[in-house]
């Protein structure tokens, strides 16, 4: 089993340019963060230079961008570069900014993305925390009729499908199935507007720094050729023939669903803000920032029910180790013997399996009524996990044997009884040094965490 590690920027960078609901000139600076920060925003320009987590509890507005805000401080339009860094799998960033929002520039992601490319991705030595997609889990709003659901995948994917009230534009859809094409076929698309839509922005004080340079505009009802006159010169920008219904940006579209493309790429910078690497599929039907915020939100608090996910357990899959292999490397026999295989392995993590009958020998007394595994037994299949991969490691490991020299934070539960199949995951928490490990170990049963305990071992060659 590869472990994934965790990922930081290897240098700094910054990116200039104006917001595009205040107007102001901005400068975003993306630093390298230490290992289990996340994704950090700070203000430098307000006193104390107040920093806020960028999780979805801390989101205060939704309405044209994802806003983070709390008592000290509010940013806004964040989801471009979050999106960037999600995709690009940077699991730890402080962002600073010098106003109340990240600068607009050209819409889109893929300036966020260059200069990641060009600074270098740095793996760090803390295990990335996937949290895997077990179920359907589903966020609707019956009065939009958006509706984000997110179904068990191997990886991250998304599928996007987008109706506009627009006969210009109708229904279009967008998929990423793989996110390492996000740099070409999603950071690129930028963000769109209808005309129908500016002057009700201005007029509640946004799009200030909004031009055609920085988003898609869609002229598609027409209007008298004084009221177009009157938002070109409010826009600063040309006039245009009313008559002509269309794009009126420069640059063209870079695909026909580019606008669907970009709603994608907002899903991912709002999803960013889980706090975790997502392995799922979603699927998304006309999605904005409100129900992505809500989808967050509920993923948030369905990862604080599992803090601890079980591994994957495939009974038809062969085993790393057998029973026969477990007997090579460990010394106990029967009734001590309490690991039946192992189903995955790696330089700090293993993964073992018992499976609890009804003919266990601890049952005759633990007790003859109500059968319960005892959890100081559990605690020693635990260790027995963590001896095979510590052994495994090492040469002629039937000459060694591993004692426990502490245990520690040993919590239990629930009840373990006959018929269930015990999932152990063990983990170095330090290297071996010396001969003593310290290790991380949890039992589960289903998807639910039975006992978990810190134990420190040395391991003894034999006389």
């Amino acid at each position: 089993m590869e472990t994934s590690k965790q990922k930081t920027l290897k240098g700094s960078f910054s990116l200039f340019g104006k917001g595009l609901h205040t107007g102001l000139n901005l400068t975003v600076t993306f630093n390298p963060a230490p290992e289990n920060t996340g994704y950090r925003i700070q203000r430098i320009d307000l006193e104390g230079e107040p920093i806020i987590e960028a999780v979805a509890e801390k989101v205060i507005d939704t309405q044209r961008g994802t806003v983070l805000g709390n008592s000290t401080m509010r940013v806004s339009t964040v989801e471009h570069g979050l999106s960037a860094l999600y995709a690009l799998g940077i699991d730890n960033c402080l962002i600073q900014v010098n106003g109340p929002e990240f600068p607009i520039l050209d819409g889109s992601a893929i300036k966020y993305v260059e200069k990641i490319q060009e600074v270098g991705i740095e793996e760090q030595n803390a295990p990335k925390d996937y949290y895997i997609i077990r179920k359907k889990i589903e966020v609707k709003d019956e009065e939009s009729g958006s509706c984000i659901t997110i179904l068990p995948d191997e990886q991250f994917s998304i599928t996007t499908m987008c109706s506009f009230e627009s006969k210009f534009i109708n229904s279009q859809f967008a998929t990423l199935d793989n996110v390492e094409n996000y740099a070409a076929e999603v950071a690129p698309a930028r963000t769109f507007v209808f005309v129908r839509d500016i002057v009700p922005l201005l007029e509640a004080n946004l799009i200030k720094g909004g031009d055609l340079e920085n988003a898609i505009v869609i002229y598609e009802r027409e209007v008298t050729q004084e009221k177009l006159d009157q938002l070109a010169d409010l826009l600063q920008v040309p006039h245009r023939d009313a008559t002509k219904i269309g794009y009126i940006q420069p640059k063209p579209l870079q695909w026909e669903n580019e606008c669907t493309r970009h709603k994608l790429l907002d899903i991912i910078g709002d999803m960013a803000l889980i706090g975790k690497p997502i392995k799922g599929r979603i699927v998304a039907t006309r999605p904005g920032h409100t129900i992505n915020n809500k989808f967050a939100r509920l993923m948030r608090k369905e990862i604080k029910k599992h803090e601890v996910q079980a591994p994957i357990y495939d009974p038809n899959e062969e085993p790393i180790m057998d029973n026969n292999r477990i007997r090579e490397l460990l010394p106990h026999r029967y009734p001590m013997q309490l690991v039946d295989k192992v189903i995955s392995m790696g330089p700090t993590t293993v993964v073992g399996v018992k499976n609890i009958t009804s003919n266990e020998p601890f049952f005759v007394g633990h007790f003859p009524q109500e059968p319960v595994m005892p959890g100081v037994l559990q605690v020693e299949a635990m260790a027995q996990c963590g001896g095979l991969l510590v052994l495994s490691q090492v040469e002629e490991p039937e000459r060694w044997s591993t004692y426990f020299m502490r245990i520690d934070e040993v919590k239990f539960r629930q009840k373990v009884v006959p018929g269930d199949t015990l999932l152990f995951r063990v983990e170095l928490l330090h290297p071996v040094r010396h001969g003593v490990s310290s290790m991380k170990g949890y039992a589960f049963v289903g998807d639910h965490v039975v006992s978990e305990a810190t134990f420190t071992a040395q391991i003894v060659k034999n006389k």
